[in-house]
């Protein structure tokens, strides 16, 4: 019923080497992302979009973890959008419904999944957000402060984001057709002017960008690995 595509075709500029086959925890930071949908009961097949030079290592990873839910692992394109729609291409005929994650969002977790998932078949479209708490201001082209923001009803967008198959596809036939550029799968469903219903959530789930946030994603995970044994 619900397929999830995994993006994994980044370049990692920003951290200077490949992210998602940095160790946490003792496994790669996209094992970690596999496993969450792959332990989420509503998942029924994942398709995993990475870069063509490391589709061996991943489906290495696949073999070692014994995933069974991994049905394709595709390359992807120049940018972000261009691999979620190789993703959808590559959808099964069965699927309704298509979850697209960042693979380098590894403390996604199952329950996570599942809440986006339940949103998602009553309002068609839900993503994972993050209630604003940090006080933002406005600046200028010299970082002069120049106004506050508000950030009453603000919220970070996060993955993983669930839709109907038929709308996730009607909003990216729409993108290319007018030649646009996205950068999530809520502002391509928002062009279309349909709403997206938030799913607010105040657990960790940051992607990695920063070398800094390996180190907090391992004590993370590290931590959750304990309170499971216990």
């Amino acid at each position: 019923m619900l397929t999830a595509i995994l993006v994994a075709a980044g370049d990692s500029r920003r951290m200077g080497f490949d992210k998602l086959f940095a160790t946490i925890a003792g496994r790669p930071v996209i094992a970690h992302t596999m496993r969450a949908f792959e332990s989420a009961g509503s998942v029924s097949e994942i398709i995993i979009v990475a870069r063509e030079d490391r589709r061996d290592e991943i489906k290495r990873i696949v073999q070692d973890e014994n995933f069974k839910k991994i049905q394709s692992i595709i390359p992807g394109g120049k940018h972000r959008q261009d691999s979620v729609r190789a993703g959808l291409d590559h959808l099964e005929a069965t699927a309704r419904y298509v979850a697209i994650h960042d693979a380098a969002r590894p403390l996604i977790t199952a329950e996570q999944i599942e809440r986006v998932f339940e949103q998602s078949r009553i309002h068609a479209a839900a993503s994972l957000a993050e209630p604003i708490s940090d006080t933002l201001k406005y600046a200028n082209s010299e970082f002069f402060v120049t106004s506050p923001v508000d950030r009453h009803q603000l919220y970070a967008m996060q993955t993983p984001q669930i839709f109907e198959r038929r709308l996730i596809e009607d909003a990216y036939r729409a993108v290319y057709a007018e030649n646009a550029s996205v950068t999530d799968e809520v502002s391509a469903v928002e062009r279309l002017g349909r709403k997206v219903i938030l799913v607010p959530n105040k657990d960790l789930n940051f992607k990695i960008t920063y070398p800094r946030d390996l180190a907090l994603a391992e004590f993370v995970l590290t931590q959750r690995i304990q309170a499971a044994a216990n």
